[in-house]
């Protein structure tokens, strides 16, 4: 059977059986989901684009980790508000040339990684693509009115702290573009963290209820890109140390072997998805994280001890 021989009809049908509608909600089959509001509550709204050639080669992707990151960088916009995800809306463009089983395999990467959150597929749209596969997820979620952690928040004087350890998804982007030996446990691991990432939810919720926590994001173009978005936002600037930021062991072994400047890669590469967030100096969060800097008087991004500055992933350039 090829690709979509199903049908429309036939392939929304497939997606719909995976997807169970929780209860109250009106899901896949009409023209709009149908979410009951709470008194109390906020929504949340994100989107995010995922083009072939752009974002992922679909040569050095599986279907199934490329449906599990899809999801997975969305609901990591929740977690960035300190906010529980709860629905997505996928959308895509498909060429011909994908294989037999292409699609189905794509939507259980997209299942494992929506159920492992407890989000719903409540809708969306698919079409055919000339050429390049094009992917559009929407993301809602929920928190307490008033509570959304927002980039523009942060106030003089916070410590800037990060979550986890950062550059393993950047240099499994290099182990990608340069065909580098993926048989080693480091090149595993670093391969998993860029193509598998995992949302922070559960820290992004703690944060969030975490007197002293003020402004947060995810980290999806590096924190010398990020952070610098937090600094517009607030009117301020930062200072970060290159030596306090936090790197896995895995990454600075590759790195030793593959003559990479692991700092560079851990201010200036993205998707790391880990929370950027900055608190005050004696907020007490729960969860385990790193001090990397604290934010300034000013509008500059300074690197103490270094004559390097560092500049992140920009889109449109």
């Amino acid at each position: 059977m090829k690709l979509l021989s199903i049908g429309e009809f036939g392939l929304i049908e497939q997606i719909r059986r995976n997807f169970p509608e929780p209860e109250g909600v009106r899901g896949i089959g009409d023209d709009c989901a149908v979410i009951p509001q709470r008194s109390g509550l906020d929504t949340l709204v994100s989107t995010d684009m995922l083009i072939e050639g752009s974002h992922f080669l679909l040569a050095d992707i599986s279907p199934y980790e490329l449906g599990w990151k899809s999801a997975a960088v969305n609901i990591s916009d929740i977690a960035a508000m300190g906010g529980n995800p709860t629905a997505t809306f996928l959308s895509f463009a498909l060429p011909k040339t994908l294989p037999d089983g292409w699609v189905e395999a794509f939507m259980q990467g997209y299942a494992d990684i929506s159920s492992r959150y407890g989000v719903a597929l409540l809708g969306g749209d698919t079409t055919a693509s000339p050429d390049r596969l094009c992917i559009n997820v929407a993301v809602l979620g929920f928190c307490p009115h008033g509570a959304a952690k927002l980039r523009s928040s942060a106030r003089e004087g916070d410590l800037v702290c990060v979550t986890g350890t950062l550059g393993d998804s950047a240099a499994g982007l290099h182990i990608v573009l340069n065909g580098l030996d993926r048989s080693t446990s480091e090149a595993q691991y670093l391969l998993g963290r860029h193509h598998l990432p995992t949302p922070r939810v559960s820290e992004g919720l703690s944060l969030a209820s975490c007197p002293g926590v003020h402004a947060m994001m995810d980290i999806s173009d590096g924190i010398a890109s990020d952070l610098r978005h937090i600094m517009e936002e607030s009117g301020l600037g930062a200072s970060v140390e290159l030596c306090k930021l936090p790197l896995s062991e895995e990454l600075k072994s590759f790195c030793a072997l593959q003559g990479l400047d692991a700092e560079e890669l851990a201010a200036a590469g993205g998707e790391d998805y880990e929370l950027l967030f900055t608190m005050a100096p004696d907020a007490r969060p729960s969860v385990p994280y790193t001090v990397i800097g604290r934010m300034t008087a000013g509008d500059e991004l300074v690197w103490p001890g270094s004559n390097r500055d560092f500049v992140g992933f920009r889109h449109l350039i």
